[in-house]
């Protein structure tokens, strides 16, 4: 089970963007994640007719590290280590270190 996943929300503490936070929109296989409105890099487009892609200039979101990012906890409203743990039925799931509320409900 990995420690993050598509869809929460994490702040970046590292690189560039530090602090900024965002929704992860992927997550890599080797432990990169793509966050919305994070790691933009500018990217030149070549116009293609055929599909209808316009060129120049475009906005790309870039991979980060899953190591430069933590899961945002509400609870304490800054970001949070994460672990896993088996639960009674066999279930697995994450939950905060800090106050040990579960993420997956």
């Amino acid at each position: 089970m990995k420690k993050i996943k598509q869809g929460d929300e994490v702040v970046i503490v590292a690189g560039k963007d530090k602090g900024r936070r965002g929704t992860v929109l992927r997550v890599y296989p080797d432990e990169r994640v793509i966050v919305e409105g994070v790691n933009i890099a500018k990217k030149h487009q070549r116009p293609n007719p055929n599909a209808g892609v316009p060129g120049g200039i475009i906005d790309k979101e870039m991979p980060i590290d899953a190591s430069n990012v933590m899961i945002f906890n509400p609870a304490t409203d800054r970001g949070d280590r994460v672990g896993i743990r088996t639960l009674e039925d066999g279930r697995k799931v994450r939950f905060f270190k800090s106050n040990d509320e579960v993420l997956d409900s």
